[in-house]
């Protein structure tokens, strides 16, 4: 773990919540949609099949967990839960509540164009409900 790095594209685009048994916890910069991001503190990581059997069920249970966090918080009409890695290839995990009113809906958030950055207020008050949440 030692050369573990986060690719630097996900750092430019998110902020650090907490760290779990697995993952770090990111809040994603796109504040028209609360976006977490679940990232495997693991070195040369690109797919699931990349985890060791027991690193794949805890990464489950994270997202999970990171599931019922931002169900709690936001109260989403639905939640997207998608591991793609077409840009950045390091394994990560983004976990977005959704509503049938944000402006990107029914569509993916990917290439919306919707975007929306959050004030720094906001962003300190969301990284703090995020953390106490999964804290609990």
């Amino acid at each position: 773990m030692n050369d573990f790095e986060i690719d630097q594209r996900l750092t430019t685009d998110s902020t650090f919540v907490t760290k779990l048994n697995l993952c770090q916890v990111r809040l994603h910069h796109n504040a028209a949609f609360p976006w977490i991001l679940l990232i495997p503190i693991q070195a040369n990581v690109k797919e699931i099949i990349d985890l060791t059997d027991t690193n794949q069920q805890l990464l489950l249970q994270e997202i999970v967990l990171a599931s019922k966090v931002m169900k709690e918080l936001y109260n989403p009409t639905k939640l997207n839960v998608a591991n793609l890695g077409n840009m950045v290839p390091q394994l990560h995990v983004h976990v977005i509540a959704r509503y049938d009113h944000d402006a990107a809906w029914p569509n993916p958030v990917w290439n919306s164009g919707v975007m929306d950055m959050y004030e720094t207020k906001i962003l300190s008050e969301q990284i703090n409900n995020l953390a106490t949440a999964f804290n609990k």
